[in-house]
This record gives structure tokens, C-alpha cells and sequence, in this order.
């Protein structure tokens, strides 16, 4: 097959689809992964927005233009393994000599001058075709649909049932705002944990899309019949989600005003961008992408006050008995750029309830079956619950996981798995494919969002014990490790999570197919990504990564 056949069988803009099955297009698999899982990522049931390349995020996309997508395509067609691709902000801008072992792709992605680090003059780069916004796994080419949040959401929600209500989540609402390509992963996640669950969301296709991905039971545009539904399951102790149309704000005050507290309460809209992502009260999604190009100044002040009022009524709620925390969009930031001086007087989900997960190496594991075929991940499914036979919250995991979660574009599957334990699986992978068990090799790779390769003061590194918040050394010694290591591809990001300015963070991915050479690269890369997590909560200050950086003798 040509280029020009390629393109038309999977990539005629916006109709993009992953190349399934255990035929090369590319030269080795090495460059066949990297090409898969690009266009898996703006494949229509992944992507959030194909027509702009948007994977999610509001803006996060995978390449900077449809121009950009198709050379990307050209050059990973024909790339060798002496060859590694530069990608700038979703442009493919030169090959380098490397060698076998090295990255096949280097990407970096919305990286300013810290001086110039903010949505204004990224904007104005942007406006000239200059950069793009590749939010976390949107511009590494690891996204693999609202699964891809779906654990951490889960082991949060989880970790809040377990310290504020003794582990008993039944007769419990859990309350929040955005049901995009992050938060809508927050239904299914809260019924998995034991909760029942409101949803808001201005959008009514988001809300859709999960419907016919079974991540919730009901949408409905009426606010009375959503409160009816959920006190209703509340009483009864029933783990059930609602999607309700509408501004989360207004339904935080129509809540107060009803005398309805949640039990617990957050919210993932897009907040991390006041411009292209929030949608203030009062102005429909239509209006405000009118707005957005007719008066952008406008649009961003009407946002601030906004999100000041939205976090004002979850304030409110806080006072009235709510668990209150931020589930890492920025919101508070914007909120108090907004005027709400109290913005920060709830904690974020990190130090509420991950880092000690990070402090044992632990963080979003995930792995996508190439060969498109579904029985592939159960395989790796059977092969990780064997190989961590103790480990009885995983196997839950994957048991409801296999029940509950419908596979987008290419199958794929995440557990959070810690020290040891990824460089053990990965090995397993790798011998699933040399012995023919699975069909086509797997790529393995992970969020941002992991416990040693984001620096972000208002999300992953809120709060550190030593007041090393804002340190980003930390993500770039996770990149040259894993480059070191020799992960497939690696990327460095700016602003993801938390918009430009607030966070920098490193992305790997490595490919198990089957050969010698990528049990090497697997062995280290598997070591490397998870120690670096250990390190630096170690040098932090916190026993529980100290003593783990003895017992792995690092």
C-alpha cells in the first residue's frame, strides 16, 4: 500500500482509524505503534473532536493541522531504526541519526520560555500556526479513550469512601461538573465505587457518549427530574449515574437552594482554559463559540467570574457538611483570578488521596492490544491477575473492568501498578507476543499524571512535604531516563491538566514485540519510569518512599 492509499483507507481527514490485524505499513513494529496509536487517537469513538484534531481537553489535540497528521504518517511510514522523528507541537520537523535501541519518536509539545508561559501569548503563537496545545496523552499518542481515566478516578473515589466514610460509599451522592473525555470517565467510576452520582455537563453530546459507552445510566435535560432520580437511589442505596444538561454552577445553586447537600463533591470541566474550555453561566456551547472569536476578552472575564461563582457555592457546600476537593483542572486558580479570595480552602486529589500511591512507585499502567482484537487484552488481562495472585483489589479491578468497560478504537486496558510490578508485566507482555498468545505486539504506556513525571503545584506536586511544589527538574530526568532506557517514544508537555503556565510533565511509551531486544528496553524503561516517582517523593521527604527506595534497594 502507497502513502497515498494509506491515507485514503485511514486517514482522509476527519475520518481517521487505526490499521488493525498483524501486517506491517511501517518498516517495524517500533514504527508501526507510534503510527497505530495517532490515528487511534483521533479515531471518532476516542476523539473528542476529530474535525480539529482535538482528543480532549477541549483543545488537546494530536497534531497541529491535517497537513501536519499526514506527515507525521509519511515520515513513521518510511522511518528506520537509525532514525529518530522530531515532533514540535504536532509538526514533524527533522530526522536525527540514533541508533536500535533509541526513541523512534521524540515529541515536545506547548513548551514556552517561562517568562512567556501563559494562555495569552500561547494564543497568539497559536493564531500563526506556531504551536499547538497536546494536552497529556492527546500530543504523546497514548490516549486511549475515557478508560483512560477511568482506575484513577475509581482508586480516588474509592480512597474517599474509605477515609471519610469507613469504605461504605451506599447511600452517598457524589456531585460533579464536566462529562468530557476526562470527566467523563467520573460515572462509571462512582457507581463502580458504590455511589450515587450526578453529573453536569453543558454539553448533551458528551453526555451522550457516554451513554453509548455504558459510563452512565441516564441523561435528561430536566433539573427535577435528575434530583428526583438520584435522591430516589440515594435512599435506596442504589450505585447509580445521572447525566444532567446544564451549567454546573446554576445546579450547584438550584441544590443549595434546595437544601441538598452532596455527601461528596468536585469537578472536572474544563477549567484549565478560561478561553477554548470553560463555558460560563448563562451562554450555551453554540454562543460561546461565537464569543469565543468575536470578543475573546469578554468571554475570559465572564469565565473568571464564572468559575469565582462556581467555586463559591462549592464552598458553600463544604461549610454545609460536603467533602469538598479539586480534581486537578485548575479550577481554584481561575476561581481566584475570578475574585473568590477563599478558592484554596479545599485541597486538591493528590495529597488527599494519591500520594501515597506515588510513594510506592504507583501510578496509571496501560496497554493497548495492536491487533484490534479484544481477546488480546483478556489474555493480558488473565496473565497480570496470575501474576499478582495476592493482589485482590486488582483483580476486582479487571473483573469489573471486563464487565463494565467498552473498549474506543484500539482495545486496550489500565490498572495502576507500582515498583516491580510494571517492569514484571511488561516482561509477561513481551513473551505473550513471542509465543503467539496474543496476535500483534502490545504498546505499553501511562498518563502524565504518575507519581515521577509531573511537576503541576496545583495538582500532582500540591503541597509537597518539603515545599518542593513547583520544581519541574523532576519530569525532565523522567524523560532522559526513559530516554536512556530506550522507551518507542517519549514526549515532553507544558500546561496539561492545568493550562499553560501551571505544570510541566513527561510521557513514555514502549513497545513488547516479542523480540530480545524489547525485553531490554522493557527491563529498563519499566525500572526507570517508576523509580523516578520513588526518587523524588524520597528526596521529598516522605518515610514511605524512603523506606521503598531501600526495599528496592535504589
Amino acid at each position: 500500500m502507497n502513502f497515498s492509499e494509506f491515507i485514503k483507507k485511514y486517514a482522509l481527514h476527519p475520518h481517521y482509524q487505526s490499521p488493525t490485524g498483524t501486517g506491517l505499513h511501517a518498516r517495524s513494529w517500533q514504527t508501526e505503534a507510534p503510527l497505530r496509536m495517532l490515528l487511534n487517537n483521533l479515531n471518532a469513538e476516542v476523539a473528542e473532536n476529530p474535525c480539529e484534531l482535538i482528543v480532549y481537553g477541549g483543545t488537546g489535540q494530536a497534531a497541529r493541522n491535517p497537513e501536519a497528521v499526514k506527515e507525521i504518517i509519511r515520515q513513521l511510514l518510511t522511518l528506520d531504526e537509525q532514525h529518530s522523528l522530531l515532533i514540535q507541537s504536532g509538526k514533524a520537523v527533522g530526522v536525527v541519526r540514533s541508533h536500535p535501541e533509541a526513541p523512534r519518536v521524540l515529541i515536545a509539545n506547548s513548551n514556552l520560555v517561562p517568562a512567556w508561559a501563559n494562555w495569552q501569548h500561547f494564543e497568539l503563537l497559536k493564531q500563526r500556526g506556531l504551536i499547538m496545545y497536546g494536552q497529556m496523552t492527546a500530543g504523546s499518542w497514548i490516549y486511549i479513550g475515557t478508560q483512560g481515566i477511568l482506575q484513577g478516578t475509581y482508586e480516588t473515589f474509592a480512597e474517599c469512601g474509605r477515609k471519610y466514610f469507613n469504605g461504605n460509599t451506599k447511600h452517598k451522592l457524589l456531585v460533579s461538573g464536566g462529562l468530557g473525555g476526562m470527566g467523563g470517565a467520573q460515572p462509571l467510576a462512582a457507581t463502580m465505587a458504590g455511589y450515587t452520582f450526578l453529573g453536569v455537563d453543558v454539553d448533551a453530546e458528551r453526555i451522550r457518549k457516554r451513554l453509548s459507552t455504558r459510563y452512565i445510566d441516564k441523561l435528561t435535560y430536566s433539573y427535577d427530574e435528575a434530583k428526583s432520580i438520584v435522591l430516589k437511589a440515594r435512599e435506596d442505596g442504589n450505585a447509580l449515574s445521572v447525566g444532567l444538561v446544564g451549567n454546573i454552577g446554576d445546579i450547584l445553586e438550584k441544590l443549595l437552594n434546595d437544601g441538598i447537600i452532596p455527601d461528596v463533591l468536585t469537578d472536572q470541566t474544563s477549567a484549565h482554559d478560561p478561553l477554548n474550555g470553560y463555558v460560563p453561566a448563562g451562554i450555551s456551547p453554540d454562543e460561546a463559540i461565537h464569543l469565543r472569536k468575536t470578543d475573546p476578552d469578554r468571554y475570559k472575564t465572564l469565565s473568571l467570574s464564572s468559575m469565582a461563582r462556581h467555586v463559591k457555592y462549592m464552598l458553600e457546600m463544604k461549610q454545609r457538611g460536603s467533602i469538598v476537593f479539586d480534581y486537578g483542572n485548575n479550577l481554584r486558580e481561575f476561581a481566584r483570578q475570578g475574585g473568590e479570595s477563599r478558592a484554596f480552602e479545599y485541597d486538591g486529589f493528590i495529597p488527599e488521596f494519591i500520594r501515597p500511591l506515588f510513594c510506592e512507585g504507583k501510578g496509571p499502567f496501560r496497554w493497548v492490544a495492536l491487533s484490534g482484537d479484544p481477546e488480546d487484552i483478556f489474555a493480558t488481562d488473565e496473565a497480570v491477575v496470575e501474576a499478582f495472585p495476592d493482589n485482590s483489589h486488582l483483580k476486582k479491578w479487571i473483573n469489573e473492568a471486563q464487565q463494565k468497560v467498552t473498549f474506543q478504537g484500539l482495545p486496550a486496558r489500565i490498572c495502576w501498578l507500582g515498583m516491580g510490578e510494571r517492569e514484571k508485566a511488561g516482561i509477561i507482555f513481551n513473551d505473550l507476543v513471542k509465543k503467539g498468545k496474543v496476535k500483534a505486539p502490545i504498546v505499553i504506556g501511562r498518563d502524565h499524571l504518575d507519581c515521577g513525571s509531573v511537576a503541576s503545584p496545583n495538582r500532582e506536586t500540591e503541597a509537597m512535604a518539603d515545599g518542593s511544589d513547583a520544581i519541574s527538574d523532576w519530569p525532565l530526568l523522567n524523560l532522559m531516563a526513559n530516554t536512556a532506557a530506550g522507551a518507542t517514544w517519549v514526549s515532553f508537555h507544558h500546561g496539561g491538566g492545568v493550562g499553560i503556565g501551571y505544570s510541566q510533565h513527561a510521557g513514555m511509551v514502549v513497545v513488547a514485540d516479542g523480540t530480545d531486544r524489547a525485553e531490554q528496553c522493557l527491563k529498563r524503561v519499566l525500572f526507570n519510569d517508576p523509580a523516578t516517582g520513588i526518587f523524588r517523593h524520597a528526596d521529598a521527604g516522605y518515610k514511605k518512599a524512603i523506606d521503598n527506595k531501600a526495599k528496592f534497594n535504589l
